[in-house]
């Protein structure tokens, strides 16, 4: 296809790489966000007149609507780390998925892409978890041709992770390992994800199949940390925090979610944090979608470096 993509969340951290992937693929793309204002940049990633933004929410079908007009394809990857305000899980992940979805089939849209998450289970103890599988199913339920992907922790410049705990490991003595650190993930290259959309976008063959997208390798929370703290020169003392506890520092950061500083730690993240986040055993990812996938180890470099006594002159201080 070579016509008209809408984006919804494209001025995101996976959705500004998104548009890119598609505006190199020669589609036209209508950003759709709740800010206009802040996606002025989004326009440079793209020739001139390729890429537009426009306002919409997808919690007001009215404005999905305008977003659709005109479209031949959406891509979806609405969604919040926490709760806050009107954003709740279920008015975002579920309702706001429907929405587009309902509205897409509406208007004789068949290609969509819903952006979701290894772990979306109606069964799930996490909200965010449940939510997203929720999504999925409404999704499904309207366009049975759409394509859902699954990413794990998405890592590359303006991640919400290892950023995190760069900024912790420099700020603080000590970092904690919830659970010990034994629990699994498969990070992404955001890249890589932003290809797999792309690639779901065009090819006819992904529709209705779901793809967990995961890096090459499986790592431990514990040597997830141990690698932040390598890259940023940092030796915090890693302490192992059991869950029970984990969950009583979880519940004040739902209080921080009341005021306008975002939480480094809710009660539902403790949920995630609890499951391993890998891709399943025989599901489709980046290889049946033509991607390879890219390692962390080269890439964690390229911007952690801000985290370092020195910064991105920290070795040629040392050597001073």
């Amino acid at each position: 296809m070579q016509g008209l993509v809408t984006v919804f969340g494209g001025s995101g951290f996976v959705g500004t790489q998104v548009v890119r992937a598609l505006a190199k693929r020669g589609l036209r793309i209508r950003v759709a966000v709740r800010r206009p204002g802040q996606g002025y940049k989004l326009r440079m990633l793209g020739d001139v007149g390729q890429i537009e933004v426009v306002q919409a929410n997808i919690r007001a079908p009215e404005t999905v609507a305008r977003a659709l007009a005109g479209a031949e394809a959406c891509v979806n990857l609405v969604g919040v780390g926490y709760e806050a305000g009107r954003q709740k899980f279920q008015s975002v992940h579920a309702m706001g998925a429907n929405n587009v979805a309902e509205v897409a089939a509406a208007v004789g849209i068949t290609r969509m892409v819903q952006v979701s998450a290894i772990g979306a289970d109606p069964e799930s103890p996490s909200k965010y978890a449940r939510t997203k599988a929720m999504g999925e199913a409404a999704v499904r339920q309207h366009l049975p041709s759409a394509s859902i992907v699954r990413p794990s922790i998405v890592f590359g410049q303006g991640d919400g992770f290892f950023n995190m705990f760069a900024k912790l490991a420099a700020s603080s003595p000590v970092l904690p390992l919830f659970g010990g650190g034994h629990t699994r993930f498969q990070p992404v290259f955001v890249g890589d994800v932003a290809a797999a959309v792309a690639a779901c976008v065009i090819d006819p063959a992904t529709e209705g199949r779901t793809y967990e997208l995961g890096g090459p390798a499986v790592y431990s929370f514990r040597q997830l940390i141990e690698l932040v703290c390598k890259e940023t020169g940092r030796s915090p003392a890693l302490l192992p925090l059991p869950f029970p506890l984990a969950r009583l520092i979880g519940l004040a950061g739902d209080l921080v979610a009341l005021s306008p500083f975002p939480p480094t730690l809710t009660s539902d993240r403790v949920e995630l944090l609890r499951l391993d986040n890998v891709v399943a055993e025989g599901a489709p990812g980046l290889a049946e979608l033509g991607v390879q996938p890219t390692a962390l180890e080269p890439i964690l470099p390229t911007y952690l470096y801000r985290y370092r006594r020195g910064g991105q002159y920290a070795d040629l201080a040392a050597t001073a």
